[in-house]
């Protein structure tokens, strides 16, 4: 085969590549065929290489679809975590939970604390390892969910959202008790919780003691039923100190000299 030959097949090989979007085999092929040339690759030693390449880049693009369709409001992972600042939060714990094993084990976990003391930032990284793993996980604010539900009532298609929800491995419930929500948002949130009851994980944040949901809730017996369902397989990890989002300022602030 002259070289106007090889030419044209190489051009004719990356055209192939081009068209079904390789664009890693593309990227490497130059560096596999001279490993090739050199003898250090066989044939087949060098298409698996390349096709390697080819996955690895998909598994990337796949990870990223997969936290961005998560719908997090950013993404701080738990490396961005200070646990140093908040030393109530047990690392060794938070770290069991990003095995993902309380997936596994349909198991919820709910942070329970004033506001800014890091829930929402564990919720989310948890979420982030989750998504990672390419388990179907969802965020969403607790306000944000009940309109939706609401909405989804008044127009007849309330069993369709439901099961919506119901899907996601890993459904994330931010700031519950933030905002007040009357007798029939409580069933309707009510519905969701059993249905996920014992069959897919659930994490819950929120700034409000258990004893006083049947306040959030409106209903005492509607809480309780909620509250049985969340709690029966659940971690509760409580987490006091400072605000975590005035940490920066705080270790700026000046230090005033003593009279």
């Amino acid at each position: 085969m002259n070289e106007t030959t090889t030419n044209s097949e190489y051009q004719r090989l990356v055209s192939h590549l081009n068209y079904l979007k390789m664009d890693m085999m593309i990227e490497h092929l130059d560096e596999v065929l001279d490993q090739i040339s050199g003898q250090s690759l066989s044939f087949v030693e060098a298409l698996n290489k390349l096709t390697q390449y080819e996955i690895d880049r998909k598994e990337i693009n796949m990870i990223n679809s997969m936290v961005k369709v998560a719908g997090f409001p950013h993404r701080r992972e738990l490396k961005d975590f200070d646990f140093s600042f908040q030393p109530s939060i047990n690392k060794e714990q938070i770290m069991d939970f990003s095995t993902l094993r309380f997936l596994e084990n349909k198991e919820n976990i709910v942070f329970l604390g004033n506001s800014g003391v890091g829930k929402t930032h564990m919720a989310v990284s948890l979420g982030i390892e989750a998504a990672k793993k390419r388990n179907s996980t969802y965020f969403i604010k607790c306000h944000d969910l009940i309109q939706q539900l609401r909405k989804a009532n008044e127009e007849n298609r309330l069993e369709n959202r439901l099961k919506n929800y119901s899907r996601y491995k890993l459904l994330i419930i931010d700031e519950i008790g933030y905002l007040p929500i009357t007798k029939e948002e409580s069933k309707l949130f009510f519905q969701l919780i059993d249905k996920r009851y014992e069959q897919k994980s659930t994490i819950l944040t929120t700034n409000i003691g258990f004893g006083e949901w049947d306040e959030i809730f409106q209903d005492p017996v509607m809480a309780n039923a909620i509250l049985d369902r969340i709690l029966h397989h659940a971690h509760v990890v409580s987490i006091t100190g400072k605000s975590y989002r005035m940490k920066d300022h705080i270790k700026k602030k000046p230090h005033t000299k003593q009279e």
